[in-house]
């Protein structure tokens, strides 16, 4: 044990010896024993082990050691001043070991002590990514959950704003190795956010990198399995890493084995299919009613109007209408009679709920501009009026007899495209009419990339004598993985 006058006697004797500090090792043994003593001599430790750590390679193992007793202190003080002087441990061999130390760190429930075991990490990626990495990586596949999920949205969030000279193509090939194996086993949540990790490489924004980037969604989707449509697990895995590989489809990396598998899996099976969120369905009959009058043996036998969720129909009667051109007669088969006149009946009574509610979003928005129109309330109006005048088309063409096919609409979560004269096109502006045929130059350039409805919308697009609510819900639960539960040990 020493005192603090014997910790600032040992310090100045380091501190005077310049070039000779490390012959002075009784001096810096004093000041490692600063640990066993009171309040006072700890935070000095804290300090002053740091200091000299460099010049006494023989004492390394024991001043580490000390320095993460103090950061384990029950006294918050004396573990924040450990935490921040942590970076200067990080040296040569011993930066994995601290990476490692300092990830563990990230349980801690204090804020402030978070935030500098976060600027701590920074730090030392700053030094040596790969060793860092090599830390964070252990504490994700071997660490108790809680230090693997802080160590997953560090990296997630961090690793973005890392400046370019640390983040080399060797370091981004490390990032991708370990990666596919910590998806070995992964929640629906772990792999989303890896994902986001994935996508945000320099190096895998190539054609070949996305395709690389697609091949391991698919292996995580299981593609070469037969689909379980009565497991949620199953359907919440497909949902999430369809979502995954979408934005990364293009002329150059193509999505032919989803399709193939949505086609001879999904689609068979989807009056069988069980939803992964409690209370969502994704089959369209679902979301367009028949009028109370017309229901039989007791559905919608309740006094209350259903609710009409626009943007679910929004995204389901498009995805309708498209295969639709593949089979046209999927409808008007003699066979399919009884269908299309349900199927008419629903689109019937949907409509008249619908027309009510663009007539009230349309007098709600009249005479607004400019700065009005910025408002979150009539932005969610907006959108709600692109929705409903998307499916208002889309009805019409269904409407015809035989049913069209030829309308065109730019959904609602899509960007908005410019035309000529640099005005933007408006929900308004979608029409039943065919589309003008495009030049194929003209296709490669209007071409975009589809990005899936989000939840922004999913519960305040308004209400009228419907109660309508519209939106694709987010929120899910654990999932894929069943990660057991690690004890917490002693940091190492």
């Amino acid at each position: 044990m020493s005192t603090v006058e014997e910790l600032y006697r040992n310090y100045g004797i380091l501190a005077d010896a310049t070039d000779n500090v490390g012959q002075y090792k009784e001096a810096y043994q004093a000041i490692l024993d600063g640990v066993k003593s009171g309040a006072k001599e700890k935070r000095l430790a804290a300090q002053f082990i740091p200091k000299f750590f460099k010049h006494f390679p023989e004492l390394a193992d024991s001043a580490i050691n000390a320095q993460l007793d103090l950061c384990e202190d029950e006294d918050l003080s004396i573990r924040r001043q450990a935490i921040k002087e942590l970076p200067q441990f990080a040296t040569g061999e011993n930066l994995p070991r601290v990476a490692d130390i300092l990830t563990q760190l990230l349980q801690t429930d204090d804020s402030a002590e978070f935030n500098l075991v976060n600027n701590a990490l920074v730090c030392i990626f700053k030094i040596d990514a790969k060793g860092t990495l090599g830390g964070l990586f252990t504490q994700i596949i071997q660490g108790e959950d809680i230090v693997r999920e802080r160590a997953i949205k560090f990296l997630s969030t961090k690793l973005k704003v890392l400046p370019e000279e640390v983040m080399s193509k060797e370091v981004e090939e490390y990032i991708f190795v370990e990666s596919k194996k910590v998806l070995d086993d992964v929640t629906g949540e772990e792999f989303v956010l890896f994902m986001k990790v994935l996508s945000s490489l320099k190096n895998l924004q190539t054609v070949s990198g996305r395709q690389q980037l697609v091949e391991l969604v698919a292996e995580q989707a299981d593609l070469e399995q037969v689909f379980n449509p009565a497991d949620p697990d199953s359907v919440d895995r497909l949902l999430q890493c369809t979502r995954q590989a979408v934005p990364l489809f293009s002329k150059n990396v193509h999505s032919t084995r989803f399709v193939t598998y949505f086609c001879e899996q999904v689609l068979p099976n989807l009056s069988s299919l069980t939803s992964p969120v409690e209370g969502l369905d994704i089959q369209l009959e679902e979301y367009m009613p028949l009028p109370l009058e017309e229901a039989e043996n007791g559905e919608n036998a309740s006094n209350e109007e259903p609710k009409l969720q626009f943007s679910y129909v929004e995204c389901l009667l498009f995805g309708f209408h498209q295969l639709g051109k593949k089979l046209p007669d999927f409808l008007t088969a003699k066979l399919n009679a009884d269908r299309l006149k349900d199927f008419k009946i629903r689109l019937q009574y949907f409509a008249r709920g619908l027309q009510v509610y663009i007539r009230q979003l349309r007098l709600a928005l009249q005479g607004k501009t400019g700065e009005a129109l910025k408002t979150d309330e009539n932005k969610i109006k907006v959108v709600a009026l692109k929705i409903t005048n998307n499916i208002n088309v889309l009805i019409k063409d269904l409407f015809h007899n035989p049913p069209s096919y030829k309308s065109t609409v730019t959904l609602s979560w899509k960007p908005v495209q410019k035309v000529e004269g640099g005005q933007k096109r408006t929900a308004e502006e979608n029409t039943s009419s065919p589309p003008k045929k495009q030049s194929p130059a003209q296709k490669r350039d209007t071409r975009q990339i589809y990005n899936p409805p989000s939840g922004k919308y999913s519960s305040n697009l308004g209400n009228f004598s419907y109660e309508q609510r519209g939106g694709f819900r987010g929120g899910r639960g654990r999932g894929w993985g069943g990660r057991g539960n690690r004890s917490r040990g002693r940091l190492y």
